[in-house]
């Protein structure tokens, strides 16, 4: 999480809000692949955290399968996220601050884990959620 969590800190700089994930391999050793939100620095409304990092661990991989890898992700993914998690056969989530407003890992909506999906991955939630929540927190109150 402290990885997701440096690159949630490069969002910010980008002026995005404060999201970073971070896909590891399945023996959670090697980082496959890392992003932060850059939706304002790229005008791609897709350029989410968890889409970045799978793309990218997929690049590195040389397949879109990333079956046995691990996503962590310093806030809960949104149903985009989630469809992409599902699609990309993550076997686990890991995620910081639950989204209340838009989160589908359990909050709002649980597309992660529906039983109607071909692929439900693992998740756990509430890792360094204070951290992850503080700075969301801080950057919304400066706006």
């Amino acid at each position: 999480m402290r990885l997701a969590l440096a690159e949630a800190e490069l969002a910010v700089r980008g002026g995005d809000v404060p999201v970073g994930a971070v896909v590891l391999s399945a023996d959670g050793t090697t980082v496959l692949g890392a992003g932060h939100n850059e939706r304002e620095a790229t005008g791609d409304p897709t350029g989410h955290a968890e889409v970045l990092a799978i793309r990218r661990a997929a690049a590195k991989a040389g397949e879109w399968r990333l079956s046995g890898c691990t996503l962590v992700v310093t806030l809960e993914p949104c149903t985009m996220c989630a469809g992409a998690i599902v699609q990309s056969r993550v076997d686990r989530v890991v995620y910081g601050a639950r989204d209340e407003k838009a989160g589908a890992a359990g909050s709002l909506w649980d597309v992660i884990r529906d039983r109607r999906l071909n692929h439900r991955p693992e998740v756990i939630e509430g890792v360094l959620a204070d951290e992850c929540a503080r700075l969301l927190t801080d950057f919304f109150r400066t706006r």
